[in-house]
């Protein structure tokens, strides 16, 4: 049986090897991205109103441990943050600051949504995204995601998250992303 339960930026920190290892085994990412990724996402734990819910699996019986098989999290996005800045100055140059502050002036930022694979494709990923989501008092829920046709993609459209921007590159990269959001609460 899967169960979510919330943890604090203290837990999530004490718990980012586990992390780490799922997002590993989501993403497969090189090797020597690791480390950084490792860094951001301690880092993350820092921001205003961080919020982190792991997928556990529970033993039926009661007597193993349960394992995290998945992870989610957020935090109330604000000036300084380097993802933060980034896609809001695209998103004023794209489509004026009306639209930038709209979505981004008062947004939770689903930093990360990852679903180890031998779990992938039971719901773990939307309930976790509903469950992050439910309560927060932002206006709106925004995130990244590689633009392409992804199960993640899919997920978030059908979770009626729409385009902000396409085919979007940070600083410093190559791979191409799309910047989707949709206004908050969830139905």
């Amino acid at each position: 049986m899967i169960e979510f339960r919330g943890a604090g930026p203290a837990e999530f920190g004490e718990r980012l090897d586990t992390v780490i290892d799922i997002y590993a085994a989501a993403m497969r990412p090189p090797e020597d991205q690791i480390h950084g990724r490792t860094t951001i996402m301690r880092n993350h734990g820092t921001y205003p109103h961080f919020q982190c819910y792991f997928a556990e699996l529970r033993d039926s019986a009661g007597g193993a441990a349960p394992k995290v098989v998945g992870f989610a999290y957020g935090f109330r996005g604000a000036p300084g943050q380097w993802w933060h800045d980034v896609v809001y100055r695209a998103l004023d140059e794209r489509a004026g600051a009306e639209a930038a502050d709209a979505w981004l002036g008062h947004a939770f930022e689903l930093a990360e949504v990852h679903v180890h694979p031998d779990f992938q494709g039971k719901g773990i990923g939307r309930a976790m995204i509903t469950t992050l989501c439910a309560g927060r008092r932002e206006r709106s829920a925004v995130l990244s995601t590689h633009d392409q046709p992804t199960a993640a993609r899919h997920l978030y459209a059908s979770m009626g998250f729409t385009d902000l921007l396409t085919q979007f590159v940070f600083p410093g990269g190559f791979e191409r992303y799309a910047i989707v959001g949709r206004p908050l609460p969830l139905p």
